[in-house]
This record gives structure tokens, C-alpha cells and sequence, in this order.
């Protein structure tokens, strides 16, 4: 395959909210580049980027895909990525190498919860943004409105490069503001079109567009400004080098009005990424930290080769894959980088570029370019490899912390350990995915970003890793704790066959002032009844009696214990002996300090549009929350909620049926307190009536 140096490189995710369009927009494009004769369909789950059976079964993107083709003798990196918030992890590290986003906006949706999420996050990577406003093919759009949307969203620097002619059914047909053009496409989805002079009141309008994007241009850069004042206007270069830099710094954002599905408008926006589009020159720097911790620059100029894994999958056939951004250098097969991050060597077999499942192989890569490698050793996502004379590692990508848990348990005995493996080949390639062994509740919990995130890999782990799994609701983790003092005397005594054992222990114990402290045990022993070297012992069985719980099974948490007499027999008294009297000592007192249950509360945080308000608050006071603020953001709002967390269990599933897929929410451990009594009866009584069945 042809070689392309950084300059001549485009590397831009396309991201939204689902079901905007994307991967119909870069299957375009790649029919555009001549990669496809003809255009997929998501109904025909034909598409180049939505490759996985799982994609094809629901008609929706689940991973990103990697996809290429040239264009004006430039080489497009598109990274095609899914809308649904389930899996923003993939936007996020697609985002983390691109050098632009290329924001699509579905017409009749307007900005979406989805579309903020992504805009956040480019702008924290500090990469520029393009609008691709699509689907302008559809019925009953106002394009009016979500300009205005968008602009009053977005900035008054939102600039349409082209605009949309007679929308909806048989829309085919574009004003380009650069050209001054009237742009007709063909409407079989080739791509194809013709150009004709403006005139009348759409060339008097286009003119005042014209003049507008000049200032626009001239603004971003003083040099410009002088010029235009001195001229009046600006030549093509002046203007070419003046959009690249404005698009560069954000003065300009510049918006496309396309069809992705029949391939209308779809050309302008790759013309304008070819010609004024961000390259890796444009970002020749980042910054790493050397094998000192100190941070360092990495150049796209350096001969060291520095790649970033942001993505690591497992395909059918070949194995693991390792999607790379190289950010200096040139990689090619054979080359033995250091993995950085885990400190081994590692050496690069083939090298790809890739089309979706389609993958073609590679003599060389160049700065800046992006492909994949298969079979790494231990190379996983997040890690940075590079050559030995200079040893860096490049910043990891942070994910967002899961929403929506649940506990999975194989149905099959012995079938523990597969699935172990299957949960971590899983997590490897997604990392917003975490498992968890709970020792404390005995349960596998899996956590992701929504319902359907989950679904999709307890559907994996039945097809690639022939698992039966049952899923439940996971246990709460509640604690126990006393709201007033309590004594209690123990006489430990066994004196049946073999050596006795003899212990007692006089204990007294009180709530500490703050709930959320852990059992703090002391000793106060006067005299000679109890030996000091017994007091570890205590210590031992208290802690025991802590993580079993007296109540209902539950840790222990906010007691202070105070371990203040005993007896002890000059040859029974042992360790054990000791132990278990302080454990039972524990559980006698506890019972008798007014015992009680308290709950974990979760900071709540849900962002949505400000129609579902109401429902929103309602429900959060429904499930025994408390609002703590709520602030607006554009259309949306923001509430600040804290919930206990035994009523959240699939709260991401309700509030995106509450809202239409508008709303999300993030949840994290704030603190604990007490259950209401009736509750806490419930739970005991439960407890109890597994104790029974146990024995």
C-alpha cells in the first residue's frame, strides 16, 4: 500500500449521539474513496464498520471500527464510533488519538444528551470540531430550529460551509459557500454530482456568507485582519492558510449539511478535510513522562518510534489486535519496541491498516499514522511502546465509572475459572467493563454503562465462551452498627476429651461518632486477671465477629470496643480459647446496644433535557432521594441527587426510557446511613430465613 507522511494524514473520529447517522456517513466516505462499490445499509447489516454479529443483530455500532481510504491524495483515518451511551468508552479513546472530531447532528433530533457528551470530551482532548448535520433526507425537519439549536449550543463561530436545498425525501441538492456553487447530486448513492453557478436571491445570500466566513477568517489571526483591512478581502491562499488556522484555534467551526444514507453533501465535507483539515503536524508535540516521572515531549519529528495503544480486540481467526497511534518515528514488522507501561519487550509482527473486518497489510508506518498489530505478548490497552533510547509513556485514557451493576454466577459447577477468563478477555477489550470477586457478599459482579452494555457481554460470554451464567440483582453491601452502649461477660469453657480450653472476657462497647468509622478495639485491664498476651486474641475474635455480623451478616462499622476484664485458667487459657470467647463477647454486647442496619447512599449526578425535569425529580424523591441542587446547562439540566443505593438497580434503564435515550446519569459511594425500620426488618428477616435453611 501506498505510503503516506504525516502532513498528508487525516485522523478524525466520528462521533455523536446513536442514531445519528455515523457509520452511514463513513460508509459513504468510503464509497466516496472507492473502497466500496456500493453503499451498505444498517437494516442489511452490510455495512463496512458494523462488522461484529452482535452489531448486525441489534442494527446498532457497539465497537469502533478502524476504517480507511485517500482522498485528494490524502490519507482519511476514520474512526467510525458508537452513539449509545453504553458505550462511550470507545468514543472516548477514539477521541484520545484523533486530531479532529467530526460531530454528526441528526437533523430531526437536534443536540442530543449524546452530542454534548462527545463535544465534552473533544474539547478536553483540546482537538477542533466540524458539524456534520445529516439525515437531511428525512420527513418533517425544521433546519431553521436546529441551526439556531446548534448555534445557541455550540457559538456564534458555528459556520455551515454548505447548505441544504428543498430537505427532506429526495433532498440532493447543496449550496458549497466556498465555491459559491450549486451543488446536484445524483440519487443513486454514488456519490457523484454536478455544478452550476448561483443565482438570485441564493448567490445575493451566499455572497454575505462569503464576506461573513472572510471576516470570520481575518479575525482569528492579526496578520489577516491588517490584510483585509488593507485590501479589502483576501487572497485564495491567504484564505486557504487563514481557515486552517481558524478551524486550528476554534474561531471557526465549520458545519456540512449531508445525507449519510444516500451518499448526498458526503464529498464537501471530505473535500474540506483534505484541504483544510487538522494533520498530525498540527499537533507535532504531546507530552509524556521519561522513565524519571518527569514530563517530557515527545516529537512527531523524533526517529524513535512512540505508538499508544488505545484499543485492543479479539477477533475470529487472527487473535488479539492492538489498535496504535504512532506519535513519532516509523514502525515496521519485525521491530522490538519496550512496552513502558509493563516494562517487557515487545516484538511487532505484521503491521495493518484496516476496513473494518478487512485487513491490509503494511511495509511501513509514518508519524502520525494509525493501524493495528496482531499477537503482542502483553501489550494491553492504555500502554505506550517505545524504543529503548528513549523510554516514555504517553497519558492513559480515563474512562467514566460504571452506572448499572449486576451478579453473574455459571450454572455449571467447576465452570468458575472459564468464566474468570472469559471476564477478563471482556475487560481487556473494554475497559469501562469491571468485574469484581466479592469476597464480603460471595458474588461476581459485573458493572458497565447501561443495560444494554451488560447484555451484550453476558451474550458474549454464552456465544464465544459457551458459558450458561444466571444474573441477578447484586446484593446491597450493608453495615451494621449500634446507636447506645452495651456490655456483655462470656465464659468460653470445653473440657471434653483432650486439653481444655478456658476463657472469659468482659467487654463494653459504644457507637463512635462517626458512622462511617471502622471498629476501633482497645483494652483497659487493671491487674492480674487477664495475661496481656491474650489481648491479641480478643482482637482476633472481635474482628471475626465484625465481618461475620451479628444482625444480619453484615460488616460491622462506626463501634468503639473495649476489652476491660476477664478470667483466665493457669492451663486451659490459649489463644483460641481467647478468640472465641472476644468474638461471642462482641456479639452478646452488640445485640444488646440497640443493634441496627445502615445503607450505602450514592452521589447521583443525571444531565437531561428540560421537558423530563419534573419526572426526573419525581422519581428521584420516589426511590427515597434527596435533591441537592440542580443547575442548567443549554437545554439541559443537571441535578445533584443522592440515592441510596439498594434503588438504583437499573436506574440508567429507567431513565433513559423516561427520556427517549436523552438522559444520563453517573453514580459514586458517598456514604452510609441508617435504613428506615421497616426495611431493616425485611433484611433481617431474610438473613434469618437463610440461616434456617443453612442448618
Amino acid at each position: 500500500m501506498k505510503e503516506f507522511q504525516s502532513s498528508d494524514i487525516r485522523n478524525f473520529a466520528l462521533v455523536g449521539h446513536g442514531a445519528s447517522g455515523k457509520t452511514m456517513v463513513s460508509e459513504s466516505m468510503l464509497s466516496c474513496g472507492g473502497v466500496v462499490n456500493r453503499l451498505g445499509t444498517i437494516i442489511n447489516g452490510n455495512t463496512v464498520s458494523d462488522y461484529h454479529e452482535d452489531e448486525r443483530e441489534r442494527k446498532i455500532s457497539i465497537h469502533a471500527s478502524l476504517l480507511h481510504t485517500e482522498w485528494k491524495n490524502k490519507k482519511f483515518n476514520i474512526l467510525d464510533t458508537p452513539g449509545y451511551a453504553d458505550f462511550i468508552g470507545e468514543a472516548i479513546g477514539s477521541l484520545r488519538v484523533a486530531d479532529f472530531a467530526a460531530v454528526v447532528v441528526h437533523a430531526g433530533h437536534g443536540v442530543e444528551v449524546g452530542t454534548e457528551q462527545v463535544w465534552e470530551y473533544a474539547t478536553n482532548y483540546n482537538i477542533p470540531k466540524m458539524i456534520i448535520l445529516n439525515a437531511l433526507d428525512k420527513e418533517n425537519l425544521n433546519i431553521n430550529e436546529v441551526m439556531e439549536q446548534i448555534k445557541e449550543r455550540f457559538g456564534n463561530k458555528v459556520f455551515a460551509m454548505t447548505l441544504p436545498i428543498k430537505v427532506g425525501p429526495g433532498f440532493n441538492q447543496v449550496v458549497n459557500v466556498l465555491s459559491k456553487k450549486l451543488i446536484t447530486y445524483q440519487t443513486d448513492g454514488s456519490g457523484k454530482y454536478s455544478e452550476e453557478d448561483l443565482s438570485g436571491e441564493w448567490k445575493e445570500k451566499v455572497d454575505l456568507l462569503h464576506e461573513e466566513l472572510i471576516e470570520l477568517v481575518a479575525e482569528s489571526d492579526d496578520s489577516l485582519l491588517e490584510k483585509f483591512f488593507e485590501h479589502g478581502g483576501l487572497s485564495e491562499e491567504e484564505m486557504c492558510t487563514g481557515i486552517h488556522a481558524a478551524v486550528q484555534s476554534e474561531s471557526v467551526t465549520p458545519l456540512f449539511a449531508t445525507s449519510g444514507e444516500t451518499n448526498v453533501g458526503v464529498s464537501h465535507v471530505m473535500d474540506f478535510i483534505a484541504k483544510y483539515g487538522s494533520s498530525p503536524v498540527d499537533r507535532k508535540e504531546v507530552k509524556g513522562i521519561n522513565e524519571k516521572d518527569e514530563e517530557t515531549t515527545i516529537a512527531l519529528d523524533n526517529n524513535e518510534p512512540v505508538a499508544f495503544v488505545f484499543k485492543t480486540m479479539s477477533e475470529p481467526q487472527i487473535g488479539e489486535l492492538s489498535f496504535f497511534r504512532l506519535y513519532s518515528g516509523k514502525i515496521e514488522p519485525g521491530m522490538t519496541l519496550f512496552n513502558s507501561s509493563r516494562r517487557k519487550d515487545e516484538r511487532f509482527g505484521q503491521t495493518f491498516v484496516l476496513n473494518g473486518k478487512n485487513r491490509d497489510a503494511v511495509a511501513t508506518l509514518h508519524a502520525g499514522d494509525i493501524g493495528a498489530v496482531v499477537k503482542l505478548k502483553d501489550t494491553h490497552t492504555n500502554n505506550t511502546l517505545c524504543d529503548y533510547k528513549k523510554v516514555v509513556a504517553l497519558p492513559k485514557i480515563e474512562y467514566p465509572k460504571p452506572n448499572i451493576h449486576a451478579a453473574v454466577k455459571s450454572k455449571a459447577k467447576g465452570d468458575e475459572e472459564k468464566m474468570g477468563i472469559g471476564l477478563a478477555a471482556i475487560h481487556e477489550e473494554d475497559p469501562t467493563f469491571i468485574f469484581k470477586g466479592d469476597p464480603e457478599l460471595h458474588q461476581m459482579v459485573i458493572s458497565g454503562q447501561g443495560e444494554l452494555h451488560l447484555m451484550v457481554v453476558i451474550n458474549r460470554l454464552r456465544s464465544k465462551f459457551k458459558l450458561e451464567i444466571d444474573v441477578s440483582e447484586p446484593k446491597i453491601p450493608y453495615r451494621e452498627t449500634i446507636k447506645a452502649n452495651g456490655n456483655s461477660k462470656y465464659r468460653h469453657r470445653k473440657q471434653s476429651g483432650g486439653a481444655g480450653q478456658f476463657a472469659e472476657v468482659w467487654m463494653r462497647i459504644m457507637p463512635l461518632t462517626k458512622k462511617d468509622d471502622e471498629v476501633e478495639f482497645t483494652q483497659s485491664l487493671v491487674g492480674q486477671n487477664v495475661d496481656r498476651v491474650f489481648v491479641p486474641s480478643v482482637g482476633k475474635g472481635v474482628k471475626t465477629a465484625c465481618e461475620q455480623g451479628a444482625l444480619a451478616g453484615y460488616k460491622v462499622m462506626g463501634v468503639k470496643v473495649d476489652f476491660y476484664d476477664g478470667k483466665q485458667h493457669p492451663v486451659d487459657s490459649k489463644d483460641i480459647a481467647f478468640q472465641i470467647a472476644g468474638k461471642f463477647a462482641f456479639r452478646d454486647a452488640f445485640l444488646n446496644a440497640k443493634p441496627c442496619l445502615l445503607e450505602p447512599v450514592m452521589n447521583v449526578t443525571v444531565k437531561v433535557p428540560d421537558e423530563f425535569m419534573g419526572d426526573i425529580m419525581g422519581g428521584i424523591s420516589g426511590k427515597r432521594g434527596k435533591i441537592l441542587g440542580v443547575d442548567a446547562e443549554g437545554k439541559f439540566q443537571v441535578i445533584k441527587a443522592q440515592v441510596p443505593q439498594g434503588e438504583l438497580y437499573k436506574y440508567s434503564t429507567t431513565l433513559r426510557s423516561i427520556t427517549g435515550g436523552r438522559g444520563i446519569h453517573t453514580e459514586e459511594f458517598s456514604h452510609y446511613e441508617e435504613m428506615p425500620r421497616e426495611m431493616e426488618m425485611k433484611v433481617v428477616e431474610q438473613y434469618k430465613k437463610e440461616r434456617e435453611a443453612q442448618h
